[in-house]
């Protein structure tokens, strides 16, 4: 079930440039992820049918999303790995028949697991297939993909910051403690200059917090921003409010956090369920707020075809919505996530109109 949706003009009725959150573009959900091997997931179905059909699906790898499907959204998972190997040898590899296509397929076969830094997974044990292994080998292949094509929309990249892991593993995630989510900032600007991100500050401007510059003075037009970057913590609760500690109104900091709309550090919202949080999500964008929401969950669109979701997601308003199927999986049925003609973007439905 493909989308018919007319696409909105790319400037507004008044004939200025759209801003940066007067636009739809669509996104992936664990964007470098790949499918347990298929031994792998019969196990996980023999004890979890649900788990396993959750987690069956691959994404092509990262520049190809970027290219080919004009993907402007992407989520990073990581895990801390201070001392570098933790995550080298997972379990369920181990597991697995000693045959040369197990081996190639190893997640340390270019022994780039080893060295200390942020790891690229979804879950150490049995679910750690990744198109690329660190942080810092993923943001290069975005970087490189961003200087090929210098007039890009801004890629949003979300970044969710693990400390646990699901099912039997081997390994104990490691904490971000302060120390650590100064590494992951420093490994941001490891690959990106200033002048390719947009950043917490540069938003900010000479405004005294984040929400008063997005109420005031708004984010940057497209023409602005065009072949940047920007990151958003995915992480609420207790992870975020770290992030937050002694940076205030996100200060110094590369990240933007989801906070509510009453929030000194107010820019940015994640709020994934596109039914439930329909009014919350027009309301935030209203406010001026940027929103991801999620188009589909574990699969389940997929394979039922139902279209309500990712429907009540597209009328939100929501400026990046995120799908585990940019393409439709032959698999089960046609139903995927595009922009009509899989346009990179289209004029916002909510924004646009109200202001």
């Amino acid at each position: 079930m493909g989308i018919s949706f007319v696409l909105l003009p790319t400037t507004r009725c008044d004939g200025q440039e759209l801003r940066l959150n007067q636009i739809q573009t669509i996104g992936t959900h664990n964007s470098y992820r790949l499918t347990p091997p298929p031994e792998i997931l019969s196990m996980i179905r023999l004890a979890l049918p649900d788990a396993a059909d959750a987690l069956d699906y691959s994404h092509l790898p990262i520049p190809q999303q970027l290219g080919e499907l004009n993907i402007r959204q992407l989520e990073l998972d990581i895990y801390a790995d201070p001392e570098g190997g933790l995550f080298a040898n997972p379990v369920g590899h181990e597991s697995l028949p000693k045959t040369p296509e197990n081996a190639a397929r190893h997640p340390n076969v270019d022994g780039e697991m080893d060295a200390p830094g942020m790891k690229v997974l979804h879950s150490p044990g049995f679910d750690y297939g990744s198109t690329v292994p660190t942080f810092v080998a993923a943001l290069r292949q975005i970087r490189r993909w961003s200087q090929s094509n210098p007039t890009h929309l801004p890629i949003l990249i979300l970044v969710e910051l693990k400390e646990s892991a699901v099912g039997p593993v081997l390994v104990k995630p490691v904490a971000f403690d302060a120390a650590l989510l100064d590494a992951v900032d420093a490994e941001i600007r490891s690959v990106f200059s200033n002048d390719e991100m947009l950043l917490p500050d540069g938003i900010r401007g000479d405004s005294e917090t984040l929400r008063d510059a997005i109420m005031q003075t708004g984010w940057p037009t497209l023409q602005q921003s065009r072949g940047r970057v920007w990151f958003a913590l995915d992480n609420e609760g207790t992870i975020r409010d770290r992030y937050l500690d002694g940076h205030e109104s996100l200060r110094d900091r590369v990240m933007f956090a989801s906070v509510p709309v009453d929030h000194p550090a107010a820019a940015f919202r994640k709020l994934n369920d596109p039914v439930g949080s329909f009014a919350e999500i027009q309301d935030a964008v209203r406010r001026g707020l940027i929103v991801r929401t999620r188009a589909d969950s574990e699969t389940r669109e997929a394979r039922s075809g139902d279209t309500t979701r990712r429907d009540r997601a597209l009328q939100s308003g929501a400026q990046y919505i995120s799908t585990d199927y940019p393409v439709a999986d032959p698999r089960l049925t046609d139903y995927r996530v595009r922009l009509e003609g899989g346009a990179e973007y289209r004029s916002n439905p909510v924004a646009s109109v109200s202001e």
